[in-house]
């Protein structure tokens, strides 16, 4: 029976910090491992050789260039979603993980959201566009269950 193909995906930084912590569950599954290009995050390169690929970085705080990272990355996305076929798309978010979560909820992907530690009572952006798409959709902190009444309390990734 060959291996769950299942892609990690998060944005660099803390939610790539947060995703990580499952790398003891990547060699359980054909896996892929997504993420922005920073000079902070190459040396994934040198741990995950060819299971880790980049899109372009970018942030919300860019006005005018982010409109256009994130539509550029809209078609990478498309590319690796066509390329790994993913049975699993896991994300701890955030705008990388939006396009690619859109796309694979169109071929029938199934979407595990986990909501970022760093919010307690309030919701993140990703999180309110992931939480009517997601499969599984996992807080860290039980108080989020009110705010996300169908997530799952999964505890601290950390």
């Amino acid at each position: 029976m060959s291996k769950k193909r299942v892609m990690f995906i998060a944005s660099t930084g803390g939610h790539l910090e947060e995703l990580l912590q499952l790398k003891s569950m990547f060699s359980n599954y054909d896996y892929s491992l997504i993420t922005e290009k920073t000079k902070s995050n190459m040396y994934l390169k040198g741990i995950y050789k060819k299971k880790v690929h980049y899109l372009i970085y970018g942030t919300k705080h860019h006005f005018l260039i982010y409109p256009f990272k994130l539509f550029i990355n809209c078609f990478i996305s498309l590319f690796y979603y066509l390329k790994y076929k993913p049975d699993y798309i896991i994300t701890t978010g955030v705008h990388t993980a939006g396009p690619m979560c859109c796309i694979g909820k169109i071929f029938g992907s199934k979407i595990i959201y986990i909501e970022t530690f760093a919010n307690m009572v309030t919701k993140t952006s990703t999180g309110r566009l992931l939480y009517p798409l997601s499969d599984k959709f996992i807080v860290q902190w039980e108080s989020m269950k009110k705010i996300y009444p169908k997530a799952t309390f999964g505890g601290w990734i950390f």
